[in-house]
């Protein structure tokens, strides 16, 4: 064949190239085409209205990712779902004065990195309510948002180990929001890192692993929570000057089940909760963290728990008054064998308090002693601790009582305690 009949004509060469170009345009306009055979753009609905509108979608499901920079009132009226199609976040919200109410928004993207979520909020004064957040990675996250409302969405992220779950809520160096009256289930936690003066109140969290977990974060405001079936309750680590009232905390079981836990964190007031079935009730820390602190904790119920109150060490500065300690099988621990008798026990219901009340003023003729014995198992052996309760260890631990082989160590004396527990009730 001649070096002729190899080469392409010009007619040749140009169909070539038409096809080359073709694909090429096919390829761009692919996800287009799918868009436009599957559901239609909310992007599109955004982009069309004028600033400060009121969209209320036709009922239907829509294909985002859709990005808001204007402020608008957004209304689903519940029967708009918004499908993200599995890229990125379902929404992202980077404008102030936007409402978001009545939308289902799902099936996000799978990147921790990225923080794939229902909706990214990185503006001011914006409210999120009535919303479904469901097959997405991250529920709610704000980064450098302040004065939003998040309330009443209900919300849980993708089938998959706790562990590479996202978190339900998220606040990142976000100030003054109010994240009231939430259902979150089966989502990883909800994290308040670097924020300050938020109200956290009435959300329904179940399924996760932190119902609630602080780092660097100060005066925050914890209130009327229910927080069931999560690994831990409660943790504060680095947060100072927050308040924690009228919360619901059960079933934080396994090996590090706390219902609230303290780690270097100073003047936080802990008044009026219920912290039931837990590993441990709460956990102490080096807390309070500054020596001129204290901590607050007044009013509890602290029952039914593995061990009702944790100390890690010998440390000083917390003031317990007023709580309830009943069915505990531990009341009170100090890790290393010491005590707890530095910090102020003052009138509190002891369920295992052995006196009397002769005088029926309603607190103890003598005080309460807890003693420590220095040869129980599963203090000194961690690993004695899977059968902390067992029928063997607590007979062992009665003997230990009977005829203690040691002098014991006192950990605690509260001068006066109560013999009721309705007398402390809130």
């Amino acid at each position: 064949m001649s070096l002729k009949g190899l080469c392409l004509g010009t007619a040749e060469r140009e169909a070539m190239r038409t096809l080359r170009f073709s694909a090429a345009l096919l390829m761009l306009l692919l996800p287009v085409l799918l868009l436009a055979e599957g559901y239609p753009s909310f992007q599109a609905l955004v982009d069309a209205a004028n600033e400060n509108d009121i969209l209320i979608p036709p009922p239907g499901t829509y294909a985002g990712p859709v990005s808001i920079e204007k402020s608008l009132v957004i209304d689903g009226r519940g029967k708009v779902v918004i499908d993200a199609g599995g890229r990125g976040s379902v929404i992202y919200l980077d404008s102030d004065g936007v409402t978001l109410k009545g939308l289902r928004l799902t099936n996000s993207g799978d990147s921790h990195n990225d923080i794939d979520s229902g909706i990214q909020v990185r503006g001011n004064f914006n409210v999120i309510k009535d919303n479904v957040i469901d097959n997405s990675l991250f529920g709610i996250d704000l980064g450098q948002a302040e004065h939003n409302v998040i309330r009443r969405n209900r919300i849980s992220s993708k089938p998959v180990e706790i562990g590479v779950r996202g978190d339900a809520i998220r606040l990142w160096y976000s100030f003054n929001n109010k994240i009231t009256d939430n259902t979150i289930r089966n989502s990883r936690d909800m994290v308040v890192w670097y924020s300050k003066d938020n109200l956290i109140a009435r959300n329904d969290a179940r399924g996760g692993r932190y119902s609630l977990h602080f780092m660097y974060a100060q005066h925050n405001k914890v209130l009327e929570n229910h927080y069931e079936d999560n690994q831990v309750g409660i943790f504060l680590m680095y947060s100072d000057g927050v308040v924690i009232r009228n919360n619901y905390i059960a079933h934080a079981i396994g090996p590090t089940g706390m219902g609230i836990g303290f780690k270097e964190t100073s003047d936080v007031d802990v008044h009026d909760n219920r912290i039931l079935y837990c590993a441990t009730g709460i956990y102490l820390d080096v807390s309070p963290y500054d020596p001129e602190a204290t901590n607050r904790l007044t009013g509890n119920l602290i029952a039914f728990s593995g061990i009702g109150i944790q100390f890690l060490n010998d440390w000083k500065g917390n003031i317990l008054e007023r709580n309830r300690f009943k069915g505990n099988i531990t009341q009170v621990t100090v890790g290393g064998g010491k005590t707890a008798n530095r910090n102020t026990w003052n009138s509190n219901y002891w369920d295992d308090y052995e006196g009397f009340d002769q005088d029926l003023d309603g607190v103890g003729d003598r005080p309460y002693e807890l003693y420590g014995y220095a040869d129980r198992i599963w203090m000194d052996v961690p690993y004695a601790q899977f059968f902390k309760g067992s029928p063997v260890l607590e007979v062992l631990d009665f003997l230990e009582r009977l005829a203690p082989f040691s002098d014991p160590d006192m950990i605690l004396r509260d001068e006066t305690p109560l013999m009721s527990a309705e007398a402390v009730q809130p």
